[in-house]
């Protein structure tokens, strides 16, 4: 039986998170997230660990990268047998790995580079919604596979283990990306599988999570009235969705999304001025239902950069520091001091306000 957080005692808040990402779009090998995330071992129990990361495949830029789980090759053509009808397979490949000493038990890793077919698209459905409607279907639908991460030109790598055994399982070090992100997990109130590993994805958001969401049966019921399928096993899914939901669905800026997610109290609200209380009344009567309780610190990865975000009241730690071009955050600023030992900043986020670091206009 896992243990509550409140039993860790030596965990200060368990799981670990952490995040690099340049404003320049210049690409870094794994190193140095590896470097960071691993320093925080003891933050996560085995159970689970990932990465994410951004500008990895540039050959095949253009096409949707679908990182694939499966129980065995009869489920792999099951599910290719189905792609070739709802997409063009652009390539297909055995994701690398290298043999890892504490790793076991993994599923059969494959990715395809694929492109929507326009002649399968309905008039009322753009590629991005399509995408989206066809993952959740295979997720859910057909048996024994699992579509990991979906974005183009990024892949999220996870699995139960520590998060550098993780790494060094998927050969971390041989990828180069503009944004890395990671997490070492320790599962509380749901199960440690591989699927069930951070980062949490659809299309190009991913979202690695220390906390809990508590709010997560109001926020499932909110979004499956837009038509997404809760299958994951875990509370953090929901955050991945609603960001999509509300950021690329319903277009509103990144700042807006986030207060919509993370809002101020009523009692803060009530003393506001009246231009900026009307606003963020009218955001939480309309987005009441995405509203995220609980204990959490976020980073959510997209193709433009990336966003920190803690609770309201900041029950979970998160701490942010620049150098140059380089935005860095981290459950711990030694997770950033080991990799970055000299800051120009450093500053722990303040509740429910955002840190968003974006690629510049010329990238």
């Amino acid at each position: 039986m896992l243990k509550c957080e409140s039993d860790l005692g030596h965990i200060p808040s368990g799981c670990a998170i952490s995040g690099i990402f340049n404003r320049k779009g210049k690409r870094i090998d794994g190193n140095k997230i590896i470097k960071s995330i691993a320093l925080m071992h003891d933050r996560s129990n085995g159970l689970g660990g990932g990465f994410a990361a951004y500008g990895i495949y540039p050959k095949y830029k253009d096409f949707y990268a679908f990182h694939v789980m499966f129980d065995d090759e009869e489920s792999k053509e099951r599910l290719e047998c189905y792609l070739a009808q709802h997409f063009i397979i652009e390539k297909d490949e055995r994701i690398p790995t290298r043999k890892t000493e504490r790793i076991h038990n993994a599923p059969l890793l494959w990715r395809y580079f694929v492109e929507v077919d326009n002649k399968r698209l309905d008039d009322d459905v753009d590629k991005e919604d399509h995408v989206v409607n066809e993952v959740m279907h295979i997720n859910s639908s057909i048996a024994g596979a699992f579509i990991s991460s979906s974005g183009k030109n990024m892949g999220g790598f996870k699995g139960v283990g520590y998060p550098e055994d993780i790494a060094h399982y998927y050969r971390l070090e041989e990828y180069n990306a503009y944004l890395w992100t990671a997490h070492g997990r320790f599962p509380t109130n749901t199960p440690g599988w591989w699927g069930g590993a951070h980062p949490m994805t659809l299309l190009d958001w991913s979202v690695v999570h220390n906390g809990e969401i508590s709010s997560y049966g109001i926020n499932k019921r909110y979004l499956e009235m837009f038509g997404y399928k809760m299958e994951l096993m875990t509370d953090t899914e929901v955050i991945a969705y609603l960001f999509d939901l509300l950021v690329r669905r319903h277009k509103l800026p990144l700042r807006v999304a986030t207060a919509a997610l993370a809002p101020p109290f009523w009692k803060d609200i009530d003393v506001m001025p009246a231009a900026e209380k009307q606003a963020y009344t009218a955001l939480r009567m309309v987005y009441g239902g995405a509203l995220m309780n609980g204990p959490f610190s976020i980073l959510v990865g997209f193709r433009g950069g990336v966003v920190g975000l803690n609770d309201r009241i900041k029950l979970r730690p998160m701490i942010a520091a620049e150098k140059n071009d380089f935005l860095y955050m981290s459950s711990e600023e030694a997770g950033i001091r080991v990799i970055e030992p000299d800051p120009d900043r450093v500053w722990a986020p303040r509740a429910g306000t955002p840190v968003i670091g974006l690629l510049e206009d010329e990238v």
